[in-house]
């Protein structure tokens, strides 16, 4: 694949971040480095006779910053308000706030917003009306409330952001997925800034009991904060999570040319399928190794260059050890000298979420020098061999980094930042 370094240069101005450690990247940033957990039981509903009855929530959440008014919050689904507060948390990151924006040539701003799951919230609470009291009473909302798209298309019509907007959907992979094709529109000179991530809010009945019908989660329910324990040998299944990253992308001379913070560089992007089962990993690890090389090529990058792995770490058995095999066909010998860290020990598995979050993640870790831990790796597993930066954070300068992001249904990709001018 061709190396896109003579194209137009892409760059992570603001970073947007609602989750169980906090609203907004400084709070998140803080509690994630010191090792703390969101994980606690389950409030939003009664859990008690669920198999797995922890989960990783974000309470006392008020999205009325973030939309035009009461009204406007309450005709959307948790997934969506979700995403438009952390939509408002990037741009507001970026210097952009509505003068600023104003200033702008908005055709050349896009939003690529996704959702692994969408607004499940909805389609229970409209059911449950179907069934007690007949379809003249579901709501006129209910369609625009769930489907997955909306919280894209009212983020751009509440901003007036009016270039590219797509949706991605690829179950956990969804956000980076969204980021990394955000970054194509850029690259191909379609836009010169571009708002990309994805929200998810599955911590209903429904969400919490299909994954435990598939026996995926933790049942660790005795001790939930040590629940989630990515590549420890007693891991015993993912924690879900639930919230929202989006990252605000812009083309490097635009954001020069308004004296924009600049985190990093994004430079390059990995996506590959498995082709192997709809939603176990190949043990073999081939595809996603396939996404990490194609990160580094399409980042100009060399194997040596990577200083940072941030893992997609479900905490599951077969994952985890998948992606370790992997990060090793991808790294050879370096493998084991790289740091790779997950954060899903402390935030849960946020889904369709996770990979933007965990790209905010990454800037961070290239503009502070701070690697946060895997947390609650008590147990180490000889299958899984790696340095996964136990427990507490580790400072060190990081010019350049991948992140990993892995779906049901096979697919995968990887994201490739870098120090910029490094």
């Amino acid at each position: 694949m061709a190396s896109y370094l003579k194209e137009p240069r892409v760059v992570i101005t603001g970073l947007g971040v609602v989750s169980s450690l906090g609203l907004g990247i400084e709070t998140f940033w803080k509690r994630l480095v010191a090792g703390e957990c969101g994980i606690d039981h389950i409030t939003q509903f009664d859990a008690s006779s669920f198999d797995t009855r922890i989960a990783a929530e974000i309470r006392e959440f008020d999205p009325a910053p973030a939309f035009p008014s009461p009204k406007e919050a309450r005709r959307t689904d948790r997934y969506t308000k979700f995403a438009v507060m952390a939509g408002r948390q990037a741009l507001l990151d970026a210097g952009l706030d509505t003068e600023a924006l104003e200033k702008l040539d908005r055709t050349q701003i896009g939003v690529y917003l996704g959702s692994g799951i969408g607004g499940i919230w909805t389609i229970e609470q409209q059911h449950r009306t179907l069934l007690e009291k007949g379809p003249r009473r579901l709501s006129p909302f209910m369609i625009p409330m769930l489907i997955i798209n909306i919280a894209s298309g009212l983020f751009s019509i509440y901003h007036g952001l009016k270039g590219p907007n797509l949706a991605t959907c690829s179950a956990c992979a969804t956000s980076a997925h969204a980021v990394g094709e955000a970054w194509r529109v850029i690259k191909m000179g379609a836009a010169k800034m571009m708002i990309a991530g994805g929200s998810e809010a599955a911590i209903t009945p429904l969400g919490v009991g299909g994954f435990c019908s598939m026996r995926a989660m933790s049942t660790r329910n005795d001790d939930p904060k040590r629940a989630s324990r990515p590549f420890d040998a007693e891991r015993d299944g993912f924690v879900m999570g639930e919230g929202a990253g989006v990252v605000v992308l812009e083309e490097l001379d635009h954001a020069r040319a308004r004296g924009a913070k600049i985190y990093c560089e994004l430079v390059g992007y990995g996506s590959t399928a498995d082709a192997y089962h709809i939603t176990a990993p190949d043990p073999d690890g081939d595809g996603a190794a396939r996404c990490m090389r194609m990160a580094l090529e399409t980042g100009g990058l060399n194997p040596e260059d990577i200083a940072y792995i941030n893992a997609h770490g479900t905490s599951t058995p077969h994952n985890d050890l998948t992606e370790t095999k992997a990060i090793k066909r991808a790294f050879g010998e370096l493998a084991k000298k790289i740091p790779v860290s997950s954060t899903k020990g402390a935030t849960g598995h946020m889904l369709g979420a996770a990979g933007a979050v965990e790209l905010a993640v990454c800037a961070k870790v290239i503009e502070t020098g701070v690697i946060p831990p895997t947390i609650n790796y008590e147990v180490p597993d000889p299958e899984c061999d790696l340095d996964y930066v136990p427990n507490e954070a580790r400072e060190l300068p990081v010019k350049a980094l991948l992140s990993n992001s892995f779906g049901f249904g096979g697919h995968n990709v990887t994201l490739a930042a870098k120090k910029l001018n490094a």
